[in-house]
């Protein structure tokens, strides 16, 4: 089976890594859709060399790599990377026109961010995610949430979001053509949420929150620069190289597709965008019903759930050790890495006055313990942590498909 990637950016790139080491599917197509510096060498070489990573043979075989993308011939586009043929594709930036169906792709990856709306027709003419569809592909895999511009309109009953692990058993190769993998914060935040749901059950849960403490995207500028016509929020356009920057993430949105338990719960997200190129940090809040003041739920618990869960799980990590960022980079399919020495838990008595409630009958004031904790955990944004997981995700898919 063949495996097309649109898109050589972050995840685009390091996706094909992925999958020339792994050797799931017998060929890679990758859709540029514009030509490339002086030609297939440029391109070759943009694909070896990673300032994040390093070199992509020492990435395969470690200090004793070497070349391994070799056999090129820039009139067909194609080369090999790792024994593993791959062409790339120079022509359509619209996803309708990609020759999909010419190469024999059935099941594509997008990872160029442009195309989200599962609404959106094949044939719109900035292009769409179902444009793939209509070029041949039989399912598409989107590496990012899906966003519908228009309010109002539903999810198409033929797209669903996933995160491997958590409830990739959602996907039903029968009904659903579009995949949305969710995104890195909101599959590190699933990792972080499940386990505690598991153990206390939704109905505890009062509130939550997060922050994801993010390196830098391609969405942040290298240096200021005006804002583009009609932009509101002004800090993007402001450089990332000597900032923090407050901005979005679409994570709280993202959960409950996920999880459909945090539908019920109250749950805030937030990000903050700090000049560092990968390996980011989510500090979540829970605010959970506690049984009792004299029993509380307390740091060794918590601890206990994470170390418990990870046993069983390919994806979440739980340490012990102290880490900084660079520590967690690469380190392969760990969605998230539970910083256990810095897990916290304080529990008070929360008081609830039932007047003015307009209870009238028995007490006045009611008195609920409540345990906040708050839990650290560490994610590669790029490598280790989502474009590994994602490669778990596709290659599930594609045997589904068969």
């Amino acid at each position: 089976m063949k495996l097309g990637i649109n898109g050589l950016g972050r995840i685009g790139k390091l996706s094909l890594w992925h999958h020339v080491s792994r050797k799931h599917f017998s060929e890679i197509v990758v859709n540029v859709g514009r030509q490339v510096g002086t030609g297939l060498q440029d391109i070759a070489s943009s694909i070896d060399r990673d300032s994040s990573y390093g070199r992509l043979g020492m990435y395969l075989h470690g200090c004793k790599g070497s070349q391994v993308i070799e056999n090129l011939n820039d009139a067909d586009g194609t080369m090999t990377i790792n024994g593993v043929p791959v062409k790339i594709l120079r022509e359509a930036r619209n996803p309708a026109g990609i020759q999909w169906k010419e190469n024999g792709v059935r099941l594509v990856v997008d990872t160029t961010g442009a195309f989200t709306d599962p609404t959106a027709d094949a044939d719109s003419p900035k292009g769409a995610l179902r444009g793939h569809v209509q070029a041949g592909a039989e399912k598409v895999l989107l590496s990012a949430p899906f966003k519908i511009k228009n309010k109002g309109v539903e999810m198409p009953a033929d797209a669903v979001t996933t995160v491997m692990g958590i409830n990739d058993g959602d996907f039903n190769p029968s009904q659903h053509t579009l995949i949305s993998a969710a995104s890195c914060t909101t599959t590190c935040l699933s990792y972080m949420i499940k386990p505690m749901l598991d153990h206390f059950g939704a109905d505890r849960f009062l509130s939550a929150s997060m922050v994801t403490v993010h390196a830098a995207t391609g969405s942040q500028q290298v240096l200021d620069r005006l804002p583009n016509a009609g932009a509101t929020d002004l800090r993007k356009s402001r450089s990332i190289f000597n900032n923090i920057i407050l901005t979005t993430t679409g994570a709280a949105k993202a959960l409950p597709l996920v999880i459909p338990e945090m539908k019920s719960i109250g749950f805030i997200a937030e990000s903050v965008r700090i000049p560092t190129n990968t390996g980011s940090l989510i500090v979540l809040v829970l605010n959970l019903q506690d049984e009792s003041m004299e029993n509380p739920i307390k740091r060794k618990l918590v601890n206990s759930i994470y170390r418990d869960y990870a046993k069983n799980s390919r994806y979440l990590e739980y340490s012990d050790e102290q880490h900084v960022s660079t520590d967690i980079i690469g380190l392969p399919f760990a969605a998230a890495v539970i910083e256990g020495s810095e897990t916290h838990t304080r529990t008070g008595s929360l008081k609830v006055n039932l007047a003015k409630l307009g209870c009238n009958i028995g007490p006045s004031t009611l008195e609920v313990p409540v345990t906040q904790a708050v839990v650290y955990a560490w994610y590669d944004n790029e490598l280790g942590s989502y474009t590994n997981v994602l490669g778990d995700r596709t290659v599930s898919i594609a045997e589904q498909m068969i």
